[in-house]
């Protein structure tokens, strides 16, 4: 919709004649929210000009130069607390890196602002958020838009608190944990959909966590040059689209054929995530159809008008309530078909018997999400309503080694389990799940981003930019969804909840538990002072954070062989 609406300003041909078409992409992650219109308008200048196709595809490195990333953040904060480590006050000033261009910039911190609680109830905030222009190509929407960066903040400030005040971090998080009826800096009140203890409680048993940090403990008292961690760390994810309340909206296209076929339009775009395998489910669960008797051609805006975004991890929430109500429509119209026939009748027999009586088939779907609509200034608890729909939430635990003279790590274990509702398609679930973490590991341990003086991008291909790979995934994996809670008060599409963003913070618990690994290095070394450890925790942040006086503890051999030069130490 963006891409046919500015296509449309620059040429100046009207929106009815623009026709945007998205095949299914390979993957998304937030880039293609905006970054689609700069090259789109470009072409559709040059075709009305010259009157021909135009196509136009980057490799990987003009893609990287020009499409813009996540944003940097950093920030400047105070928080007070008692001396049992309750919270009571936070105050930070959150700067975010635009680049040249506004973009999505506000919307980003927007959401960064709200999320800088995480899981943690501190009754008095203040926070100041900042968007900064730059010298670099301008920044867009990825993955999280906000959410990991600030929750990673969030936690650095927890882990602080607990090292000044030497109390177990987990028992610091635990103490400030929501409870149900308290509010947040931006007064939306938790639920009974609050799940996130319970989370907790429940991983903390299956991972066995505590025994397994009591032999981590022991494994680093006896080792030198190999250290290893564990982090167990929460996560809660607003969904909606929160500062943008009219993309909150969606609109559907279901037609029966006489033949029984049905083809169903939708505002949503297929990027791998399975939306349009869970939009089929949808449509034949409430049309009481089999899946392959419905087909999804490409998303269309001459099928759908005025679309939303896929984005926010609101695809399945917003398109699946249309889609519903345009089931809605249609059974109703077949009801007296299903009494004449009974209620199992196929398809085939239904949609021919009520052609033949003259009725539509054919049926437009729309769904607003109620209750939202955050008015930004309005501190009044009566009259303010829900930034967001409801929370998907987490948590996860990860087991990493270290090698305390390299700064390479391997992550020996991770644990993920998630409150996602009542799940559409499991499967599509666990990889959305597995996925994000794994995205979420490189963003926190070794996806950085280097510019040249003048603004230039200086990592823009595989050989300068690492993400993970093969090797960096944990050795031990294991997802599971939380069972046996009451979701029907959520109202969503069959009580699920949106799973492609919530997840990817938790790729954090890695960071922490390397963080851990390397505070155990530095009380060998003797280091005393606080650690700041920035994200991404590369080898050689993690490297310089164990410092040089620890090589100093052992004894180095250094000899010349046949094959070379060898350095060791013992």
């Amino acid at each position: 919709m963006e891409t046919q609406e500015f296509v449309s300003q620059v040429t100046g041909v009207p929106s009815h004649r623009v026709n945007a078409r998205v095949k299914r992409m390979g993957g998304a992650f937030g880039g293609k929210e905006s970054r689609s219109v700069q090259l789109a308008c470009l072409l559709a200048v040059a075709a009305k000009k010259e009157r021909r196709p135009m196509r136009c595809m980057l490799n990987r490195d003009e893609d990287m130069m020009t499409t813009g990333q996540r944003h940097p953040i950093q920030a400047r904060w105070k928080v007070g607390c008692t001396s049992d480590g309750k919270l009571l006050a936070l105050e930070a000033d959150v700067y975010d890196n635009a680049g040249f261009s506004q973009d999505m910039s506000g919307a980003v911190m927007d959401r960064c602002c709200t999320h800088l609680d995480n899981c943690y109830e501190i009754p008095n905030v203040l926070i100041r958020g900042h968007v900064c222009k730059t010298n670099t190509h301008s920044n867009t929407a990825f993955r999280g838009f906000g959410g990991p960066q600030s929750m990673f903040i969030t936690e650095s400030y927890m882990t602080a608190i607990a090292e000044g005040l030497k109390i177990p971090i987990d028992e610091l998080r635990h103490r400030n944990l929501y409870k149900e009826g308290q509010l947040t800096p931006f007064l939306q009140k938790i639920d009974q959909d609050w799940h996130v203890p319970l989370l907790l409680s429940q991983i903390r048993e299956e991972t066995n966590y505590d025994f397994r940090l009591a032999a981590i403990q022991k494994f680093n008292s006896q080792h030198r040059w190999r250290k290893r961690g564990i982090c167990m760390i929460p996560t809660k994810f607003g969904l909606s689209f929160a500062t943008a309340l009219h993309l909150n909206q969606a609109g559907a296209s279901v037609k029966i054929y006489a033949d029984g076929s049905i083809l169903l339009h939708h505002g949503g775009t297929e990027m791998g995530q399975g939306l349009y395998t869970k939009m089929v489910q949808v449509a034949a669960q409430e049309l009481n159809v089999p899946v392959d008797a419905i087909f999804t051609p490409d998303s269309t805006t001459y099928q759908i008008a005025n679309a939303s975004p896929t984005a926010a991890s609101s695809g399945s929430d917003l398109n699946g309530m249309a889609i519903k109500d345009a089931c809605d429509q249609l059974n109703a119209r077949l009801a007296p078909f299903r009494e004449k026939f009974g209620k199992d009748a196929p398809m085939k027999t239904l949609a021919h018997a009520a052609y033949l009586e003259r009725v539509n088939l054919s049926a437009n779907g729309f769904w607003k999400m109620p209750r939202i609509g955050y008015t930004w200034g309005n501190y009044n608890t009566e009259t303010q309503k829900p930034m967001y729909y409801y929370f998907t939430q987490g948590v996860a635990v990860s087991e990493i080694e270290l090698d305390v003279l390299t700064g390479s790590h391997t992550v020996l274990r991770a644990d993920i389990k998630m409150d996602i509702g009542r799940s559409i398609n499991p499967a599509i679930d666990y990889g959305q799940i597995e996925g994000a973490f794994v995205q979420g590991l490189g963003l926190f341990t070794m996806e950085e981003s280097l510019w040249m003086q003048d603004g230039r991008l200086a990592t823009t291909g595989p050989g300068t930019y690492k993400i993970p790979g093969f090797s960096d995934i944990p050795q031990e994996f294991n997802v599971s969804f939380l069972q046996g809670v009451e979701w029907g008060h959520l109202r969503s599409i069959q009580s699920s909840k949106g799973v492609g963003e919530p997840p990817l913070f938790l790729g954090a618990t890695v960071l922490f538990a390397l963080r851990m690994a390397v505070v155990s290095a530095r009380e060998d070394n003797g280091v005393k002072e606080p650690l700041v450890l920035d994200s991404p925790a590369t080898p050689e942040r993690l490297r310089l954070a164990v410092g040089d006086e620890i090589l100093k503890k052992g004894t180095v051999v250094q000899k010349a062989g046949e094959k070379g030069f060898f350095v060791s130490v013992a």
